[in-house]
């Protein structure tokens, strides 16, 4: 029996940890701390799975009375690399949500730490174990292209999901990283995993266009706005009894409004952006993500030596209602080749649930490497990284400059 603590009370920490630990992996784990520096949104998560959980606001109160095995990072990513360096130190193994951290200092303190300690770090890349990313993994493992040449990505997020980006705390570029770090992390570490390959140099074009200040008819947030109820964009999260007890209960602690305007004037984060990445044998991603779609997905193809393989996977809009995925393979004899993939349930993409069997079980075979360490954390933010300083400088950067692996 392995013991863990919670550190950060989110509601990633609830869903993806607290709630199945304590459900289906009770044989094999056990949530001994759940620490916040707000206590009511830890007392929920406590209340909601075992009662008998200790809730800390003091982390190394926790930490010295715990004595965990592993630590389930979770707090808000500007704070990922103080907890994970902390629990390194404490001795035990971090088990961190993704992006691993925000910019290049504190990823070179983390990959320090893990060197001086010889402890270990595991990044929760999530949508690696779903089978429809597996499957395409496997046909680009097995040469069904030839060597991958070039790779080309479109994400986009819709108005319900991506305007939430612009809601929370994710508004603000020292909080985040911006899209490019908390969310294209991992569509990079996709890209990393499929074609085997490291990041060597980016490129990228980003702007604030269509969320932020874009509009006079704004508020402070939508549950006191005067334009709410003609407004696209108002949310009325305070009538939701998850959303009122976990968050707008919890505002007396931190201030923290769950609710802010999407037309903010302190928004600071891209919802436009573009991204050139050249790999260490030469292969080229061409990225876009852009947080104001109709519909939400995303649609790739790689271009071999052998042909060309495509994949898109729905989120929303008409065509996710559609019971398979498809992959699209073209050869060079004007042949097409179509795999069905079923579509799988759970979270991001059935990858949750595989995800937690794979690190909390473990001992299961992982031919195809889908268990993501430290390395592979560096590899997918180091993109985001670079190209937000590229975004800012106008210049290309190399991440060996920037980190020392």
């Amino acid at each position: 029996m392995k013991t863990y603590v919670l550190v950060g009370a989110s509601s990633r920490a609830f869903g993806m940890y607290a709630k199945p630990l304590v459900k289906d992996f009770k044989d094999v784990a056990k949530i001994v701390g759940i620490f916040d520096t707000n206590s009511t949104r830890a007392k929920y998560i406590q209340k909601n799975t075992d009662p008998t959980i200790p809730v800390y606001t003091n982390f190394d109160q926790m930490m010295k009375e715990t004595k965990p095995d592993a630590a389930i990072i979770t707090t808000v990513d500007r704070y990922h690399h103080e907890y994970i360096i902390k629990c390194l130190e404490y001795g035990c193994d971090v088990i961190t949500e993704k992006p691993l951290t925000i910019d290049e200092e504190k990823c070179n303190a983390i990959l320090e730490a893990e060197r001086r300690t010889g402890k270990k770090i595991i990044v929760t890349f999530n949508y690696r174990f779903g089978p429809y990313v597996t499957r395409i993994k496997e046909l680009i493992k097995e040469g069904a292209i030839g060597k991958v040449l070039s790779v080309d990505f479109e994400y986009l997020l819709d108005t319900k999901h991506g305007a939430d980006y612009f809601r929370r705390w994710h508004r603000r570029m020292e909080n985040c990283g911006g899209l490019l770090v908390h969310k294209a992390t991992h569509h990079f570490d996709m890209v990393n995993w499929w074609i085997e390959e490291e990041p060597e140099e980016v490129y990228a074009n980003g702007n604030l266009r269509f969320y932020g200040p874009t509009r006079k008819e704004r508020g402070e947030r939508c549950s006191t706005c005067q334009y709410a109820r003609t407004c696209e964009f108002a949310v009325k999260y305070h009538e939701d009894p998850f959303m009122k007890e976990f968050y707008f209960e919890a505002e007396k602690e931190d201030g923290y409004y769950r609710d802010r305007c999407v037309f903010d004037d302190e928004i600071n984060i891209y919802d436009t952006m573009s991204v050139t990445v050249k790999y260490n044998k030469n292969t080229i991603l061409t990225y876009s993500l852009i947080a104001y779609s109709p519909y939400e997905g995303w649609k790739i193809s790689f271009n071999g030596t052998g042909g060309r393989l495509e994949a898109a996977e729905y989120h929303s809009g008409q065509k996710v209602q559609e019971p398979v995925y498809q992959i699209k393979l073209y050869n060079r004899k004007d042949e097409v080749v179509t795999y069905d993939v079923p579509k799988a349930t759970g979270g991001h993409g059935g990858g949750d649930e595989r995800l937690r069997e794979m690190i909390f079980r473990g001992g299961l075979p992982d031919p195809l490497n889908h268990c993501a360490g430290l390395y592979d954390g560096v590899n997918s933010i180091m993109i985001g990284i670079c190209a937000n300083k590229s975004i800012k400088e106008k210049k290309m950067f190399r991440v060996k400059d920037l980190v020392k692996m």
